[in-house]
């Protein structure tokens, strides 16, 4: 859920004129982008036809989609791996760190050999990576947990070659708004995939009676994925970047900092309650005497359902939401962007403590909460990556999409669900009750997240103090790679290497 969603499309038109100055009140905050005389040598590569392309924008939306709701089938079913493999929280909470942590560790590795390599290749061979250990880990029996923590880890490698390489492929294929309206389309199926992973596993789990058969159901459909990409195509071949001229830039921009701090903070914040909170809804009902204690696996409980529907819906709306209210307001204010983070951040925040501790009380008004809390943050995924856009030159965006990437996971999702698992033990111990102290022990470990949604809201109103600043900055090194009347300045590579340098320039 830590992921963003590029938006702005309504700064693409920064630089159409290098050369005038916009009267003021018409400029459009946004990405930086080629101009309009420079649009000639965007042609596709290969000249694949628009047919070809939506075709493989298809199915790669689509493997997004089997991607995140691979990533939370296992928070769907945990209170039943919980009870199958008799783990404790902070165990269970390592499920979600193992699995990021080697999804951290090895895209980097797999980004290498998108940029050198043959990339359908490598996508085929992580989705059948994923789908294949995911169906051995179905077969895992009760005393061998630490290879059922392995298997997670094995995922998260294989869903690291799709999830370094599909942007790369929409951003080879189209070009200034209807490339980020595609990628826009790209990333809303993060929160589609992340609900359907939740009432995938919960509904498949009732249905058959046990866990396992949401793995295998799982593999049925990732394997359908990597079938029709369309083979012949120059984008998924290799691609030479070995003249690029690439150099540090989180000392340039203070935008970048803090923005990228931010977005750490709503991954910590959705890692932690995307695997915790159908677990605690459970023990709040518990509580409630709504429903008897889970003893024995299968445990019918409708809260990974009901969460996953609350998931599917808010993030939609949120992404879209989001995205019309900073396309407008942002005519009007240059720092539109970070505030409407801020904004997400700060008003979830509340939402959030309060879902946690009416779930004593009323579950009903613990479900508002949540899809309130749920809405603030979706409002920023449609936001967060513009900012990065347009106070990152074009030549180094790739870089610095990759280190947001990896620091957010890293001190974000990867650690959260683990430390949360570990302050309920540690609180859990103190309790006598069995049942109210678990549920306890995890309502208490929850307001962590509230302090870091606080937090990374600080985050991005550090940003709005230094956007416009670094976006002004970037857009003058963006100048300087352009010469008189928007033309293209030929490197001293010569003639021969134009097109790759200039893709390094502008992607």
């Amino acid at each position: 859920m830590q992921n963003s969603v590029p938006e702005g499309s309504s700064g693409m038109n920064e630089f159409i004129d290098l050369q005038s100055q916009q009267p003021p009140g018409s400029q459009n905050y946004g990405a930086i982008a080629p101009t309009t005389n420079t649009a000639q040598f965007l042609q596709t590569p290969g000249n694949i036809s628009a047919k070809r392309s939506y075709l493989a924008v298809g199915v790669l939306c689509y493997i997004n989609l089997l991607n995140y709701m691979d990533w939370f089938i296992v928070p769907g079913v945990l209170v039943d791996i919980t009870k199958y493999f008799n783990i404790s929280d902070s165990s269970a909470g390592l499920l979600q760190t193992v699995f990021i942590f080697c999804f951290l560790l090895s895209a980097p590795f797999f980004g290498y050999l998108g940029d050198r390599y043959n990339r359908k290749v490598i996508l085929s061979a992580g989705i059948f990576l994923w789908s294949g250990v995911t169906l051995g880990s179905s077969f895992i029996t009760e005393s061998y947990s630490w290879i059922f923590f392995l298997s997670r880890g094995f995922v998260g490698i294989g869903t690291a070659s799709y999830s370094t390489i599909a942007p790369t492929i929409i951003a080879d294929l189209f070009e200034k708004d209807q490339r980020t309206c595609m990628l826009s389309v790209f990333y809303i199926f993060i929160p589609v995939g992340s609900g359907l992973g939740y009432v995938l596993a919960s509904s498949v789990t009732q249905a058959a009676g046990h866990w396992h058969w949401a793995f295998r159901v799982s593999l049925s459909l990732s394997l359908t994925a990597g079938l029709p990409l369309p083979s012949h195509a120059p984008f998924f071949q290799t691609i030479d970047h070995t003249s690029t001229n690439t150099y540090f830039f989180w000392c340039d921009s203070r935008s970048f900092i803090w923005s990228s701090l931010g977005v750490t903070a709503m991954a910590f914040v959705t890692g932690a309650l995307g695997l915790w909170v159908p677990l605690f809804l459970d023990r709040a009902q518990v509580v409630h005497d709504l429903v008897p204690p889970c003893l024995q696996e299968p445990c019918k409980s409708p809260n990974s359902l009901i969460f996953g529907g609350i998931t599917i819906v808010t993030g939609i709306v949120g992404v879209i939401t989001g995205a019309g209210v900073a396309r407008r307001y942002k005519k009007i204010n240059a720092k539109a962007d970070p505030l409407i983070c801020a904004v997400g951040m700060l008003s979830s925040a509340p939402c959030l403590y309060l879902s946690i501790m009416l779930a004593a009380r009323s579950i009903l008004a613990t479900y508002i909460f949540i899809a309130l809390g749920e809405f603030f943050l979706a409002l920023n995924w449609a936001i967060v990556a513009d900012i990065l856009l347009y106070v990152v030159v074009p030549k180094r965006q790739s870089t610095a999409i990759a280190l947001q990437i990896f620091v957010s996971h890293l001190l974000g999702d990867a650690g959260s669900p683990y430390l949360t698992g570990v302050i309920s033990d540690a609180l859990q111990t103190r309790q006598t009750d069995s049942h109210l102290g678990a549920f306890r022990s995890l309502q208490y470990s929850f307001i962590l997240c509230v302090f870091i949604g606080v937090l990374g809201g600080g985050f991005f109103l550090l940003t709005a103090l230094h956007v416009e600043e670094d976006r002004t900055e970037a857009q003058q090194l963006c100048r300087a790679t352009v010469g008189g009347k928007g033309q293209i300045t030929i490197p001293p590579y010569g003639k021969k290497n134009l097109h790759t340098h200039f893709y390094d320039a502008f992607d």
